[in-house]
Parts: C-alpha cells; structure tokens; sequence
C-alpha cells in the first residue's frame, strides 16, 4: 500500500485569482462557426474504443483510404461496351 503524502495545501500565487463574474459565455462562438469548426458526439459505446481525439481521427482517415481504394476497384470505366467479333 502507498503512503499518503502530505494534504495539498493551497500554495497558488494571489496573482491567480478565478473571478468569472465578468466571464462572456459564448465570447468566442461565431468565430467557431466561421472557421468551420466541426464537432462530432460519440455514443459511449463507440467513445469506448478510443483514448483521445487523435486515435478516432486515425481511424477515420484509414476508413476513407480504404473506401477510396475499394471505390475504384468497383468503378465501371467510361468505355462502351465489348463489340463481338464474329466468328
């Protein structure tokens, strides 16, 4: 069993100070909006499978690299069709 340490003490700066009574909800939305800025919600189940954003962002690129090959093996070509030669 670990020992425990000493209790935290409150040992930060008086220059810190975390007065949000001016604090402007929303300050910088529209900013958000304009970049394009897109946020997508997983399902708990699916938020499982992944330990941060950059796991779920590989996973998605590798999907679409996939998808794209796999796209171009069933593409029809634009050529008409085979004209038989008789025999």
């Amino acid at each position: 069993m670990k020992r425990k340490g000493p209790p935290p003490s409150d040992n930060m700066r008086a220059e810190y100070t975390f007065d949000y009574t001016h604090a402007v909800r929303g300050k910088y939305y529209r900013r958000l909006i304009k970049e394009g800025t897109n946020v997508a919600v997983l399902e708990p189940d699916v938020a499982s499978a992944f330990r941060d954003s950059a796991s779920v962002n590989a996973a998605l690129r590798s999907l679409l690299e996939m998808s794209e090959a796999t796209r171009r093996l069933t593409t029809h070509t634009k050529r008409g069709p085979k004209k038989r030669v008789a025999a």
